[in-house]
């Protein structure tokens, strides 16, 4: 069995090019069919297959009767319409332990832009679940990522990964503190409803800014997100026109084109005398148009501009970092370890199912001497006797061969497996 991965994430492509690949949870399962069916046509199996994608990485990971990396590759690229050169260049292909290892470093919040985030590991988990769901994960693929939970869980639990590490929404507060000396003056809209949003409101609410609204394509997710903060909602059709209403914008939706275009943005400006807006594009692909950030009093930050920040206090998880490796090392090697074995598993099937027809035969035949009324003490040697000369059979015919080669390959192996002394 071998297992692979391939991956884009925030440091090996651009935001634009992450934005081609990212899939809302509910696209995971459909999109794994279509994965699994092209790289099914070629292997003449399908493979085990899952996708996590994040506003930072779109990964998939794989597990079938040999690589197939180069179809999945061109099959990521035919979905992003992009060239296949173009995705190699900009991403990293893994193989076997380089797999395990990469996925518990992902798990752990080690391989994040926010190092030592927990956000990553309950995405992790979800992409799992759907991949699940879905059928397409097996008992390699499953025991993969339930090593990377408890690699995780141990990193999490052993050392200190996480004390110090700033989210994306700690570092757009700090950035919009800079801008607006006195938060408690300013109101905030936030668009979307999803997790991301939950955690940028939180962060944004405890400094009790002036006014928060929660605009979401459906008004009753928006509406239980905003009891929470005693926040207003509004429908996303109403954003061009209340757009100039706020001093901050978060966005964080699961759209596949901008919903922010720049006209609305200058129209907002005008509408507001040109007094400064903050605006935060945490979604992937982006929510706000990228020309946005070249108007004068518009101060854009998309989640690559946030990575400087969230950077901070690096040197203070330098130790933890050293730990977490150390655990995930071990889980590495038990990986492995695991793999190696499974390569014994069909010669095992058949070993066992050998002898228990050889047991089967015998055990009839005893039963047949014990009808007829012979000596209980006869049929015991009997079948001891024949159970014997079954499994010694195939040894002593090698010992007999005219192959020199071969007898001397078969002392050997009779030394080793029925000769040598209990260690």
């Amino acid at each position: 069995m071998a297992v692979w991965a391939l991956g884009i994430n925030h440091t090996t492509a651009p935001l634009d090019l992450r934005g081609r690949f990212a899939f809302a949870l509910d696209q995971i399962a459909p999109t794994l069919h279509s994965l699994r069916t092209d790289v099914g046509n070629r292997l003449g199996r399908q493979p085990e297959a899952a996708i996590l994608s994040t506003c930072n990485r779109t990964e998939i990971y794989c597990a079938g009767a040999q690589n197939e990396i180069d179809t999945t590759v061109e099959w990521l690229a035919q979905s992003g319409q992009v060239n296949p050169a173009l995705l190699r260049s900009h991403s990293y292909a893994l193989h076997d332990a380089s797999v395990a290892r990469h996925a518990f470093r992902v798990a752990s919040g080690l391989d994040s832009m926010v190092l030592g985030e927990a956000q990553i590991l309950g995405q992790l988990k979800d992409a799992v679940r759907v991949a699940e769901e879905a059928g397409a994960l097996g008992s390699t693929l499953n025991q993969l990522f339930q090593r990377s939970f408890a690699v995780a869980k141990e990193v999490r639990t052993s050392t200190e990964i996480g004390a110090h590490s700033i989210s994306m929404s700690a570092a757009a507060v700090r950035l919009a503190a800079q801008l607006f000396e006195d938060l408690t003056r300013v109101k905030v809209l936030f668009v979307g409803a999803g997790e991301m949003i939950e955690l940028a409101a939180t962060h944004f609410a405890a400094r009790s800014p002036k006014g928060i609204a929660i605009a979401n394509r459906t008004l009753e997710r928006g509406e239980k997100l905003a009891g929470r903060f005693g926040a207003e909602t509004m429908r996303l059709a109403d954003l061009p026109t209340r757009l100039h209403e706020f001093d901050i914008v978060v966005s964080s939706t699961a759209s596949q084109l901008p919903i922010i275009g720049l006209g609305a943005v200058e129209r907002a400006l005008k509408a507001r005398k040109h007094r400064p807006m903050f605006m935060v594009d945490l979604a992937v692909p982006r929510d706000i148009e990228p020309e946005v950030k070249e108007l004068e009093d518009v101060y854009l930050y998309t989640v690559d501009d946030l990575a400087h920040v969230v950077q901070s206090g690096h040197a203070n998880r330098q130790a933890a970092v050293a730990q977490a490796e150390a655990i995930i090392d071990a889980g590495v090697q038990s990986f492995v370890h695991w793999m190696d074995q499974r390569t014994a598993v069909p010669l095992i099937q058949q070993l066992q199912s050998q002898t228990d027809e050889w047991r089967a035969v015998e055990l009839a035949r005893a039963r047949r001497m014990l009808a007829r009324g012979e000596d209980v003490d006869a049929v015991l040697e009997a079948l001891s006797r024949g159970l014997t000369q079954k499994m010694l059979h195939g040894p002593m015919a090698e010992l007999r061969t005219g192959d020199a080669e071969a007898r001397q390959r078969a002392t050997q192996a009779i030394e080793h497996f029925f000769l040598r002394k209990e260690r």
